[in-house]
């Protein structure tokens, strides 16, 4: 039986791919020998990660999202400011934050944990944090550049903060290459727009 590496994901406007491109050209330079930087066309706001799924599970992951995304309205998210996981001091995954109706959003993350439950995916242990992954250090990062790292992240100031509307949820494919993940698309639910 094929499988098939999924989340559940928000995409991004192409306005935001815009603003978090001018953010990742102004902090790169400099650490990429060290940083492994997330092209700004492939960032999105995960709101589940499913692992390997069968090709055959599809259609009913689909449906499980459809009945998540049958209560909650379209909303609206905004660009926040530069962070890392777990800390400052030594980061392992940089981050630009997520504003707006948060909550809304939170909501729609528990509304998917729980409707895929019914298909055996587990609920999420860790709190859902909203953010969109810039970048991850690698391996073979020394303590003082993780430092070097943490100090650039708590000194940029983000000066776009371009607001967007949820309106869909989508059951994402990722395909791991040399080169970084491609994502694709195996579905769309919409929210309610009404």
């Amino acid at each position: 039986m094929e499988t098939i590496r999924t989340f559940v994901a928000i995409e991004l406007p192409e306005e935001v791919k815009n603003s978090l491109a001018k953010i990742l050209r102004d902090i790169s330079p400099g650490y990429e020998r060290f940083v492994k930087w997330i092209k700004s066309d492939s960032i999105h706001l995960t709101l589940k990660f499913l692992g390997n799924i069968s090709t055959g599970s599809v259609d009913d992951i689909t449906q499980a999202l459809t009945d998540a995304a049958s209560g909650p309205k379209a909303f609206t998210l905004e660009l926040g400011g530069l962070g890392a996981f777990p800390n400052l001091k030594s980061p392992r995954v940089l981050w630009v934050g997520v504003e707006g109706d948060v909550p809304t959003a939170l909501n729609l993350q528990g509304q998917i944990d729980q409707a895929l439950t019914k298909l055996g995916f587990a609920v999420e242990k860790r709190g859902f944090s909203p953010h969109l992954t810039v970048g991850r250090l690698r391996d073979k990062a020394s303590s003082r550049e993780r430092s070097a790292v943490g100090k650039l992240v708590s000194e940029y100031e983000v000066k776009e903060n371009p607001s967007f509307t949820v309106e869909r949820l989508n059951l994402m494919r990722s395909t791991l290459t040399s080169s970084g993940a491609i994502y694709d698309r195996l579905a769309s639910v919409p929210l309610d727009t009404e």
